[in-house]
C-alpha cells in the first residue's frame, strides 16, 4: 500500500501554503500547523490535549465517554484555530484507539463534524510507515529501526535510507498496558517480552540505530537529560548509549531514586504511562542491541508531510534547506552566505585542513547561518546567535554538529577565550577538540570575509584565498583596494594564525 493512497493526498503542496495536521492518538489529540510542505518544516502552531482515548479500549472495547467529549471539544477548538490562522489545507489522522474501538466509527463521524475535515483512520502498517517517513524527514540517510510508542500501540519498522523493510504494530502502548495488566508492571514486563519475541527480525537491528519516537519517550529523554545535567536541552537528535538508557529505564520503572528526577517534572497526564514507556524501551533495547538510541521529535505527522513532497524536495539536505530558509528570513543576504561557502572552500582546500564530507556540509551550514544575529545589539550578537542556533528546529544534524554550528557563529562575533561559567563553555563538552578548532577557524574566516565585503555579495568572490609556502595569501583586486585596512589585516592575521600560516595581503594590478 502506498502511503499517499492511504492518507488520501492530492500531490505536493506549495511551500507557501500553510498545512495543518490533526493527530488523534490513543493518549493525545494534537494540532500542528506547519509553514508549508517543505523539506525542513517549521511549526507555526502546536497544541495538544491529553484525552486518553485509548485508556479502556482493551478491556471494554470502546472509547470512554469522557475521553470522547474531551477529544471532540479539542477538535472544535482546532477548527477555530485553523480558521483564525487561515489554514485551508488540513490533514486529519486517527490511530490505534479509534481503529480498534467498537464505537470508533461513531467517534469519527462526530470528530469530522467538529473539525470540519475528513479523518483518515490509519492501519497499523500505515502508521509504522509514516513514522519511518518522519525519521527520513528528520535524519540524513537513516539506518536502523524506528519505534513509535503511542498510548495504544508500538509501531516498529526497519528503515535504510528511503527503503522500508519489515514492519509491525504491537499492542504495547502505555495506556493499553495499564488497562490489560491491571496497572501491574511485572505483568506488563512479561507481556512486552512475549510480544517482542514474535519479531525475530528485530535482531537485525544489532549494531544499528534505534530511533525513538513518541511523547512518552520524549518525556523519558527529558528526565534523562536532567539526570545527566546535559548542557543542551534539545530533544531531537539526543543520543544515549544502549546500556545507559537500559539502566535508566530499569531504575525508573522500579522506582529506585539514585538521583533520578522525580516524575513531578512530567505533565500529570504522562506520569502514569511513563514507567510503562520506560519498560517498553528497556526491553526493546535489550532485544535489539542497537549501537545507540536517538530520540526524534519527527514522527507520523512529519512523515505525512514528507509524503506530500516532490521527489526533488525529498532529496534536499534537511540541514542545508533549513539554513538557507533561515538565512533568507534573518540575514542580510543569502547570496553573500553562499559566497562564504565558496570562499571558505579555498581556505579548507589545503591538505592540512582536510575535512570529511560531513564536516564540509556542516561548514557550509555554518556559513549560511553566520549572519542571523546581525540585528542584535553588537555587544550581544555572539551570545544571541549561539542561543538561537543551538536551540533552533534543526533537522539532519546530531548534537555535536548542532553545537559546532552555534560555536562557529559565536566565534564569528567573538574570538576571545570562553568564560568557564558561560553557555559556550558548557556546550564545549559536547564537541571534540577537532570540531572546536574547526569552529574557531570558520568563525575567524567569516569575521575576515565580513570585514572585507561589508556583508554585501559580489566582493569576496573577487578576493581569492591561496595557501603557498607556509603563507595564507589574500588577494584584493585594485578595484577594492580601498577596503584594505588595519582592522581587516588584524582579522586576517588571526585567521592565518589559527591555521598555522603567515598572513599575506596582496593588491592585484
Amino acid at each position: 500500500m502506498q502511503i499517499e493512497d492511504a492518507i488520501g493526498t492530492d500531490g505536493p503542496n506549495s511551500a507557501l501554503e500553510p498545512i495543518g495536521v490533526i493527530d488523534i492518538g490513543s493518549n493525545s489529540v494534537r494540532l500542528v500547523v506547519y509553514e508549508g510542505a517543505v523539506r525542513s518544516p517549521t511549526p507555526l502552531f502546536n497544541e495538544k490535549v491529553l484525552c486518553g482515548l485509548g485508556r479502556s479500549v482493551a478491556s471494554t472495547g470502546s472509547l470512554a465517554p469522557d475521553a470522547v467529549e474531551r477529544a471532540i471539544h479539542a477538535l472544535v477548538r482546532f477548527k477555530a484555530i485553523a480558521r483564525v490562522l487561515g489554514v485551508k489545507n488540513i490533514k486529519a489522522i486517527a490511530t490505534a484507539a479509534v481503529r480498534e474501538a467498537t464505537n470508533g466509527v461513531e467517534f469519527i463521524a462526530r470528530g469530522e463534524a467538529a473539525a470540519g475535515v475528513h479523518i483518515e483512520v490509519l492501519s497499523g502498517e500505515t502508521e509504522a510507515r509514516l513514522a519511518a517517513q518522519g525519521i527520513m524527514m528528520g535524519f540524513v540517510s537513516p539506518d536502523g529501526i524506528a519505534g513509535d510508542l503511542g498510548g495504544g500501540s508500538l509501531e516498529l519498522i526497519d528503515v535504510v535510507g528511503e527503503t522500508l523493510r519489515d514492519a509491525a504494530t504491537l499492542p504495547l502502548g502505555g495506556l493499553r498496558l495499564i488497562d490489560t495488566t491491571g496497572a501491574k508492571l511485572e505483568a506488563a514486563l512479561v507481556t512486552v517480552d512475549n510480544a517482542l519475541a514474535t519479531l525475530p527480525w528485530l535482531t537485525r537491528g544489532k549494531g544499528r540505530m534505534l530511533y525513538a519516537v513518541g511523547g512518552t519517550w520524549r518525556a523519558l529523554a527529558k528526565l534523562h537529560m536532567e539526570y545527566r545535567n546535559y548542557p543542551l536541552r534539545v530533544m531531537h537528535g539526543y543520543q544515549v548509549a544502549p546500556r545507559e538508557i537500559e539502566e535508566f529505564c530499569e531504575t525508573l520503572r522500579k522506582g529506585k531514586k539514585q538521583g533520578v528526577p522525580t516524575l513531578d517534572r512530567v505533565p500529570k497526564a504522562r506520569r502514569e504511562v511513563l514507567p510503562y514507556g520506560a519498560l517498553v524501551l528497556e526491553r526493546l533495547v535489550k532485544k535489539m542491541q542497537p549501537s545507540s538510541v536517538v530520540f526524534s521529535v519527527f514522527g507520523i505527522r512529519e512523515g505525512l508531510i514528507y509524503g506530500l513532497l516532490s521527489e526533488r524536495e525529498r532529496h534536499r539536505d534537511p540541514l542545508i534547506s533549513f539554513a538557507e530558509e533561515y538565512a533568507t528570513m534573518r540575514s542580510r543576504s543569502l547570496d553573500h552566505a553562499h559566497e562564504l561557502c565558496q570562499w571558505t572552500d579555498q581556505l579548507f582546500a589545503d591538505p592540512s585542513l582536510q575535512e570529511t564530507p560531513e564536516e564540509r556540509r556542516l561548514r557550509h551550514a555554518a556559513c549560511l547561518l553566520s549572519d542571523v544575529g546581525w540585528r542584535a545589539h553588537p555587544d550581544y550578537r555572539a551570545e544571541q546567535s549561539l542561543a538561537t542556533i543551538a536551540h533552533a528546529a534543526l533537522a539532519g544534524v546530531d548534537h555535536e554538529g548542532r553545537v559546532f554550528l552555534a560555536l562557529s557563529v559565536f566565534f564569528r562575533h567573538e574570538l576571545g577565550e570562553l568564560d568557564t561559567d558561560s553557555m559556550p563553555e558548557r556546550l564545549r563538552a559536547l564537541v571534540s577538540k577537532r570540531a572546536l578548532r574547526r569552529a574557531r577557524i570558520v568563525g575567524a574566516a567569516v569575521r575576515t570575509a565580513h570585514m572585507l565585503s561589508i556583508g554585501k555579495p559580489g566582493i569576496i568572490g573577487e578576493t581569492p584565498l591561496l595557501h603557498e609556502n607556509g603563507k595564507l595569501i589574500l588577494t584584493i583586486p585594485k578595484a577594492y583596494e580601498g577596503l584594505d585596512g588595519e582592522r581587516l589585516r588584524r582579522r586576517f592575521e588571526a585567521l592565518a594564525s589559527l591555521v598555522g600560516r603567515q598572513a599575506v595581503v596582496r593588491i592585484a594590478n
